[in-house]
């Protein structure tokens, strides 16, 4: 049986990709969430990852430490993780190795934070310029293989890739185009995705980090989460 370490669901965009993966393709594995803590993870998570960083996967005696490494890992061994078709899994892999290594204001300007909901005071061009080069790809993935995932009808690999920025649409109100909202919505339906946020919501631990992080994007208008753990209440 696989083991998926992850870190808070609330944040972890990275630990989103192989879990939400592994859900939709039916890949059975143990879930070890070990939460942020304030400042560096890097010792406490070093127990289960080389990096010192989460999502990681173990395999018996095989350990993989990265997202991307992860899904390819798991291609190996289950079918349906990147499409069938040749022109749709090279544009699958190109889309997904894209977001992987970059969209780094979007990441820096926009944390996941799933149950908040924030007002973006302004927008700066480069960020401007994630969003829409995000909606370029996931317009031509869905217009070139068919839908109603982006690389045709089964969810892969890709769509887990950009699942994280399906929560950050919600959290942020991107300005994406019809297509790409759409699009959007129908990841947050999925059955592992509302899992998902609905796990977050009830994570009652903050870590001071990724909450300034999120207040500095703008105006904090909402918060779905249960309370912090020791808040009083009322």
């Amino acid at each position: 049986m696989y083991e998926l370490f992850i870190g808070n669901k609330n944040y972890s965009s990275w630990s989103l990709r192989p879990w939400v993966l592994m859900h939709e393709r039916a890949i059975r594995f143990d879930e070890r969430l070990v939460p942020f803590t304030r400042g560096s993870n890097f010792d406490a998570f070093r127990h289960f990852s080389p990096s010192g960083k989460v999502p990681c996967l173990t395999d018996a005696a095989t350990i993989v430490w990265d997202s991307l490494a992860i899904a390819e890992y798991l291609a190996e061994r289950h079918d349906g993780v990147w499409p069938a078709d040749r022109e749709a899994r090279a544009w699958a892999r190109c889309a997904a190795a894209e977001m992987h290594s970059g969209f780094g204001v979007l990441r820096e300007r926009c944390t996941m934070n799933c149950g908040v909901r924030i007002r973006i005071d302004h927008m700066p061009v480069e960020l401007e310029r994630d969003i829409i080069r995000i909606g370029e790809l996931w317009n031509e993935g869905l217009a070139r293989f068919g839908g109603p995932f982006l690389a045709g009808a089964a969810f892969t690999a890709v769509d887990a890739f950009f699942a994280p920025v399906a929560f950050r649409a919600m959290t942020y109100d991107l300005p994406l185009d019809d297509t790409a909202a759409v699009y959007a919505a129908r990841l947050r339906a999925l059955p592992s995705m509302r899992k998902w946020y609905a796990d977050a919501l009830l994570e009652s631990w903050r870590e001071p980090g990724h909450e300034a992080e999120a207040r500095a994007a703008g105006t904090w208008l909402e918060d779905h989460r249960v309370k912090p753990s020791g808040a009083r209440a009322g």
